[in-house]
């Protein structure tokens, strides 16, 4: 056991190691020509739908790349990459996408950045990070679409269960009163996971940089180090929550969809230069994992795909404990059970997948909260540079998506602070708690 734990810790030291480490083109003349007079949906709206797809594929829009490296991190919300692989909804936009499975969120940022993974499976915020340069080599990033909503959550160790905590008022209370080093794991420093861990402490008074330490540990690896003793609670993706419960070793003390319902998470995130050179596969890529979005969210088929992304060669993790919380069926390690209805999405008609200004920018506020950023930045230039907005609704236009009237969302979070985007230096300094 001593020997498994030192490996334990010494793949998370490697990993924080590692951390610490435009424009689209033009489109084709006659598109251009076109484009004066109708726009592409006007002139799309005139061909008939059953043709459209292949017109993608076959005609002038042709993808550049006909096989596309799409990677991804053994996590539930992998599913549409994955699904618009094995169920063949890439074929139909005249691209393979080849699933490329990876060990840890720096592994995908390196990868992405230097051209060995065309796209991924990714953290909403790793892309802004790396394309500020707070979150390793610096790279005009891009996002294609949002993943998906939701299904996130905190994880807290059965001995802190045993000294009474079950919610964060009570963790609180202990880290004021038994003082000792408290260890909770987030899965990259400037990604999704890291800044709901923090917003959740910081609305119960505990201060996540100071008055506990907080780790980066790769996702598949959390339950084996909560396992050993590595630390007192972690935040990350499922089925890994719902895995700590299913072992034994841990409860679920928040979800993610109880910080921010609806919130933003995964994306398909690329290099801007990816977009620029390959406009026509980036759009492609993303009307494939549109479809497979679509086919994910009937939950009709939600054990279907819970058996597939099981495979070792995906999440490699039992179905009973993908497939449960996929489809809502909640239970906490404490003894309670609920039907969520605030699951993970994957597409809502399009409410999940649009990439909204707003989604981005509030990363960027928690990032400078949090002193990643040291100066306020330009958030809503920062934010149309990234969404790929015109490109998304070309995509969406052809996989009958709704696509939302407003680049701009609002929701409470909560702590009762309303996010809509419209003043973001303000709402990054209003914070009690910050770095």
């Amino acid at each position: 056991m001593e020997n498994q734990k030192m490996e334990i810790v010494t793949a998370e030291k490697s990993v924080a190691v590692e951390l610490a480490a435009p424009e689209q083109n033009s489109r084709r003349d006659f598109m251009k020509q076109a484009g004066s007079i109708l726009g592409m949906a006007g002139i799309m709206s005139m061909v008939p739908m059953g043709t459209r797809s292949a017109a993608w594929a076959g005609g002038s829009d042709a993808p550049e790349l006909k096989e596309v490296k799409v990677g991804f991190i053994p996590l539930t919300d992998c599913a549409s990459v994955v699904i618009a692989s094995v169920m063949k909804f890439d074929e139909k936009y005249g691209i393979k996408i080849i699933p490329s499975k990876e060990a840890s969120w720096a592994g995908v940022r390196d990868k992405v950045v230097n051209g060995e993974l065309h796209a991924a499976h990714v953290l909403y915020g790793l892309v802004y990070g790396v394309h500020l340069g707070i979150g390793g080599q610096k790279k005009d990033m891009a996002i294609l679409m949002t993943l998906n909503n939701n299904g996130q959550a905190i994880t807290l160790s059965n001995q802190l269960k045993d000294k009474g905590v079950t919610n964060g008022a009570a963790l609180k209370k202990l880290v004021d009163i038994e003082k000792r080093d408290y260890t909770f794991a987030q899965t990259f420093p400037t990604g999704t996971h890291a800044m709901w861990l923090y917003y959740w402490m910081a609305s119960h008074g505990i201060n996540p940089l100071s008055d506990v330490k907080t780790i980066t540990i790769p996702p598949p690896q959390m339950v084996a180090n909560m396992r050993v003793g590595n630390m007192d609670g972690f935040c990350v993706g499922e089925p890994w929550n719902n895995r700590a419960i299913y072992d034994k070793i841990g409860f679920t003390v928040a979800t993610t969809q109880d910080i921010w319902k609806d919130h933003p998470e995964k994306v398909l995130g690329c290099t801007a230069e990816f977009v620029q050179k390959y406009p026509n596969t980036a759009r492609a890529l993303t009307m494939a994992v549109l479809e497979a979005s679509k086919y994910i969210d009937d939950m009709a088929n939600r054990r279907k795909v819970a058996e597939i992304i099981a495979d070792k060669s995906y999440v490699n993790c039992p179905v009973e404990v993908i497939d449960q919380r996929l489809e809502g069926k909640y239970e906490d390690g404490l003894g309670k059970k609920w039907d969520d209805p605030n699951y993970m999405k994957f597409c809502n008609d399009g409410a999940v997948n649009f990439p909204y200004l707003s989604d981005g920018m509030w990363f960027l506020t928690q990032h400078k909260r949090w002193g990643l950023l040291k100066t306020d930045p330009d958030y809503l230039g920062v934010a149309k540079q990234i969404n790929q907005i015109e490109l998304y609704k070309q995509a969406a236009s052809q996989v009958k998506v709704s696509i939302p009237k407003d680049v701009m969302r609002t929701s409470k979070l909560m702590d009762g602070k309303v996010w809509d985007g419209t003043d973001p230096k303000k709402y990054a300094a209003s914070f009690k708690v910050h770095a």
